[in-house]
């Protein structure tokens, strides 16, 4: 979102009925988690859902295609380009009453369509390569505590946070790291006093046109990490998010990445894409080769979890493919998105794959 006053997206005419799951009162298709699973929920991303002017509506369409909850755009406020282009808004300029004030419809709307806010995503870059000190020093002691603060305001018990992109600049990954800490230390007392876990995400790069590990692509790297931070807060400050799509394109190994983080793993970003580029679509979209052969691993993404006994949201990063979408079919394509979550919650507590 580039101006403070534009909507997160468009809603669109609301169609009733979505196409998957048990219709409840009304016509309305309730969350079904399958019984004998640990997952707590599914949820979504409330970009091109819920609009400023009217989030009530955008809630009530996620209840009604089956979400139980929803992943807060917040990063959408202060968009990744326009940072990149060393600019900024004016959003968070904002006192914290009244960014308050702005978001208390939406925390209304959320609250009266049974909507739990699980996670949120903290605006990223939080430190712009090349940027001005001035446009840095605005990230880490304006925009990051009041995002963490919104967090709060929300009753949201996740935040992620994407660490630094600088291992080309210093050398190492390394290197990298030590500046993603400098800055993680500078919330991580707040989200000890808020009872908030800042949640890091496995990332990729790109160098020459070609893709490659970006930070925190190392489980066991961010297994040690994170403990060692959260004995020095002695309270669970840092926990991880792990991205299917950006495991995807970086070859990551999903049944060892997720058995190594274990419990670590709070929050999950569950998009697709053919490997190449970062789409962000259904899962089972793509496919490797004409046998559909699926392009992403998601049996292993099942055993993962299976394995760690996940009980948290299965969470879908899928705004893009609303876009993709007419408004007359936003409803349905939710509802398929909240149908394969709740496939997903059968799968990983049931069979072997």
């Amino acid at each position: 979102m580039a101006d403070a006053g534009e909507s997160t997206g468009a809603a669109g005419k609301h169609v009733a009925g979505g196409s998957a799951g048990t219709a409840g009162r009304h016509g309305v298709r309730e969350s079904a988690v399958p019984s004998g699973s640990h997952v707590a929920g599914i949820g979504v991303q409330t970009k091109n859902v819920v609009e400023d002017g009217r989030p009530e509506e955008g809630f009530r369409m996620l209840r009604d295609a089956g979400f139980s909850c929803a992943d807060f755009s917040l990063n959408y406020y202060l968009t990744n380009t326009c940072l990149y282009r060393m600019e900024r808004n004016s959003f968070f300029d904002r006192s914290d009453q009244e960014l308050e004030a702005y978001f208390s419809p939406h925390k209304a709307g959320a609250r009266d369509s049974g909507i739990r806010i699980h996670q949120m995503h903290m605006p990223y870059p939080v430190y712009v390569p090349n940027g001005k000190k001035e446009l840095n020093d605005y990230l880490w002691q304006v925009v990051a505590p009041k995002s963490m603060r919104l967090c709060a305001f929300f009753g949201c018990p996740y935040i992620v946070v994407h660490g630094l992109k600088l291992s080309r600049q210093l050398g190492s990954e390394e290197a990298e790291w030590e500046w993603t800490e400098r800055f993680i230390h500078t919330i991580a007392p707040l989200a000890k006093e808020l009872r908030i876990t800042i949640c890091m995400e496995n990332l990729y790069g790109n160098i020459g046109g070609h893709i490659v590990e970006g930070p925190c692509c190392d489980g066991r790297k961010a297994a040690d990490r994170i403990d060692r931070i959260n004995d020095r807060y002695g309270a669970e400050v840092l926990g991880f998010c792990f991205d299917t799509g950006h495991a995807n394109l970086a070859g990551i190994d999903f049944e060892d990445f997720i058995t190594t983080l274990g419990e670590r793993i709070k929050v999950l970003h569950i998009h697709d894409n053919d490997g190449v580029g970062d789409l962000h679509q259904i899962p089972f979209t793509f496919t490797k080769t004409r046998e559909n052969k699926a392009s992403t691993d998601w049996e292993g993404f099942i055993r993962g979890l299976r394995a760690i006994r996940f009980d948290k949201v299965l969470s879908f990063e899928t705004a893009p493919v609303l876009s993709a979408f007419p408004d007359g079919l936003k409803s349905e394509a939710l509802g398929f998105i909240a149908k394969i979550g709740e496939w997903f919650a059968g799968e990983i507590g049931e069979r072997e794959v």
